[in-house]
């Protein structure tokens, strides 16, 4: 019913800048929280930054001043500014929302399929 689709990924160099989106789509009524998540080889998945509706905000300790999250509603997307990038930000980011589909009572969880991020010299 619903799909979140990540683009923006790549290959990038220490200090470069990359900016991550994720679009919703679906038989959507609202969307509640959206966030970025990222999980490195062998590392567990980690929240990186989280956005409420409203446009409060959530960050891990590690990317805070580097990286920002943002969304516009009107189009059911979330982006993450990444700059500053350093090697250990080096993992596939998984967008998240929590999204209450047409007809339904309550939301529910989602999660895109992932995009690559390498950051390498």
């Amino acid at each position: 019913q619903v799909q979140l689709v990540e683009s923006g990924g790549g290959l990038v160099q220490p200090g470069g800048s990359l900016r991550l989106s994720c679009a919703a789509s679906g038989s959507i009524f609202s969307i509640y929280t959206m966030g970025w998540y990222r999980q490195a080889p062998g590392k567990r998945r980690e929240l990186v930054a989280s956005i409420t509706r409203d446009g409060n905000t959530n960050y891990a300790d590690s990317v805070k001043g580097r990286f920002t999250i943002s969304r516009d509603n009107a189009k059911n997307t979330v982006y993450l500014q990444m700059n500053s990038l350093k090697l250990e930000d080096t993992a596939v980011y998984y967008c998240n929302a929590y999204i209450q589909v047409v007809g339904a009572i309550w939301s529910q969880d989602y999660w895109g399929q992932g995009t690559q991020v390498t950051v390498s010299s």
